[in-house]
């Protein structure tokens, strides 16, 4: 024992064997003898051990005391320390974190409040990407083996979380699906079915009509894709009521796209021919016999009835044998006896198949579309010329307002409608094409997702793709046909404007949902098409009532929202009786005529 000059500090040395200090550490020995407590208390412990330390003579039983203090030590370190080598949940070590972050919101109670599909795969990625994984897509993602398996594991730790009003966050995701399932929801058919059971009456006439030999019908049809369509249906009607051939129709250049398809490059010809071969004689051209013969010529007024035509044209098509219709486009009533009804019906939805290459390509790209699930078609009418027309504006910036307001004024012919209306008055109206922004609007009312894929249908927008940002961005998996063709497949109809418009056509028929964004022509075909195919869902934007909404910026989202949903409640595709209203074309709505269920026969 030693003493300090200041006598206040007592040093102990303590006499241990060699074998016992080579089996204890030097860093426990230098805890034991060298570690000064911060507190007086703990001082005074340590002095009064070292103290009896130095009176045990007996080196084992320093040892053992050694070692009950090192364990003693270690329980307290590893007993009470929350920083564990090993995680609370050792099923996802690696998931936990990221679900946390990224699957809920905060303001939940315990930061949780709502999880989506979407968020969880992205907090794969994240956990995915520390292992070394960089750069993976959704897609392969759900595909990836080691995800699969991990995913029952978030399941694991979604179950522990409770949103603020205490319903488990799975309740929550399963009224997520059920939301998002919603949209893709199809009308109540009502049990109707393509019915086109002629009267025996018509069958008996049949046989006199296919064997005539003597007239044959001419027609020139102009306009769009889907204006010919309806021209042609009504020459075979023409050609039934007047007992003639009927020579294939001939297609007039289209002076705004300066397409030169013939009827045989849209449409097939042979099918055409076949499915009406009971109804009208169809032929390629005149026979030897009547080449030099000059035509009768006409070009009938509108909305004429089958007894017009007769009185009109029989005699002298009976006398000279050729009759040349030009101008077909509404020139034929819309009510017409029910034999006449199906038999147009019969053009439209049987015999106007599109020609093989056509088809097969539409096929292709419908199919592409339909690998990953359902999807909605667009039929976007947003070119230049449809602005013009319409009197409306783009409303993109006030540099294309002012293309657009010099083109109309250099093109007055162009303008349909009433001129004297205003841009305003036209859209609340109803008159106008939605915008990107307000189809977007629409879309998100009516329950479509984000992660909702659309194929739009439709000529390049005025102002380029920019002007579908706004959809875009809301809906960021938006196709349309350039997009998803194979390089070269495009190729042989790029400069054929009806060859492109009838991939649309193949495309959106196919469809789970349909919506155009402005009336005409295609959207009218297909809304026929998609009844008659068991009344498949179809959007019609109610624009007049929809609008004043749309323009009122203080109304909350979900009432907006409400509004919205009601007044599309019977605008999704629903049977509607073509005869409850006056005019109306069997083509766009075939019930009666052309469809029936148990209740509503037409025979």
């Amino acid at each position: 024992m030693a003493k300090s000059k200041n006598n206040a500090k007592k040093l102990s040395y303590i006499s241990v064997p060699s074998h016992i200090i080579n089996s204890i550490s030097s860093s426990s020995i230098q805890s034991l003898l060298d570690e000064t407590p911060k507190k007086s208390s703990y001082r005074t412990s340590s002095q009064f051990f070292i103290t009896t330390l130095s009176k045990w003579k007996n080196p084992r039983l320093f040892f053992y005391f050694t070692l009950f203090f090192i364990g003693l030590f270690a329980l307290f370190k590893f007993g009470f320390n929350l920083e564990t080598p090993f995680p609370s949940y050792p099923c996802a070590t690696k998931l936990q974190k990221p679900l946390i972050s990224n699957g809920f919101d905060s303001k939940s109670k315990l930061g949780v409040v709502s999880m989506n599909k979407d968020k969880i795969f992205s907090s794969a990625v994240l956990s995915k990407s520390e292992l070394g994984v960089d750069s993976m897509k959704k897609d392969e993602i759900l595909k990836d083996e080691t995800l699969s398996k991990s995913l029952p594991l978030i399941s694991n730790v979604m179950l522990q979380a409770k949103g603020p009003s205490g319903v488990d966050l799975v309740d929550q995701e399963k009224s997520v699906e059920v939301d998002k399932g919603e949209f893709w929801k199809q009308p109540d058919g009502l049990g109707y079915k393509p019915c086109l059971d002629f009267s025996r009456d018509y069958r008996r006439d049949s046989d006199g009509v296919v064997k005539n030999r003597k007239r044959y019908l001419m027609v020139v049809v102009s306009g769009g894709l889907n204006q010919q369509r309806n021209q042609i249906v009504d020459a075979v009607v023409i050609a039934r009521i007047l007992g003639a051939a009927l020579v294939v129709p001939i297609l007039q250049v289209n002076v705004i796209w300066g397409d030169e398809s013939e009827f045989a490059d849209i449409f097939d010809f042979e099918h055409f021919k076949n499915v009406l071969a009971n109804d009208v004689r169809v032929v390629s051209s005149l026979p030897s016999t009547h080449l030099m013969t000059k035509p009768v010529e006409g070009s009938p007024p509108l909305h004429v009835t089958p007894s017009w035509i007769r009185g009109r044209y029989l005699r002298k098509f009976s006398r000279e044998g050729v009759l040349l219709l030009r101008g077909l486009d509404s020139r034929l009533t819309k009510d017409l006896p029910s034999d006449l009804q199906k038999l147009r019906c019969k053009v439209a939805f049987s015999a106007l198949r599109f020609a093989k290459p056509v088809q097969e390509l539409g096929n292709k790209i419908a199919e592409r579309m339909k690998t990953k699930g359902p999807y909605l078609a667009l039929h976007l009418r947003m070119e230049k010329d449809v602005w013009v027309r319409t009197g409306c504006l783009p409303g993109l910036s006030a540099e294309f307002d002012e293309i657009v307001k010099n083109e109309r004024i250099q093109r007055p012919e162009l303008l349909t409608g009433r001129s004297n209306m205003t841009y305003h008055e036209r859209k609340m109206a109803g008159l106008c094409p939605l915008s990107a922004m307000d189809v977007t609007r629409l879309l998100k009312a009516l329950g479509a997702q984000k992660d909702a894929r659309i194929y739009w249908a439709g000529g390049q927008p005025f102002g380029g793709k920019e002007a579908l940002n706004p959809l875009m961005q809301e809906f960021p998996h938006l196709y349309n046909k350039e997009d998803l063709a194979l390089p070269g497949e495009l190729e042989p109809f790029e400069k054929k404007a009806s060859l492109m418009a009838a991939i649309d056509y193949i495309v959106s028929e196919k469809s789970d949902v349909f919506m155009p964004s402005h009336g005409g022509n295609m959207g009218h075909a297909l809304q026929g098409h998609r009844a008659y195919a068991g009344h498949k869902k179809y959007i019609t934007p109610n624009k007049r009532q929809m609008l004043p909404y749309f323009l009122n910026p203080s109304l909350p989202e979900a009432e907006f929202n409400s509004i919205v949903r009601e007044l599309h409640q019977n605008s999704l595709g629903q049977p509607e009786l073509r005869t409850s209203k006056i005019g109306r074309d069997v083509t766009k709505y075939p019930v009666p005529e052309c469809m029936c269920n148990d209740s509503h026969y037409d025979s």
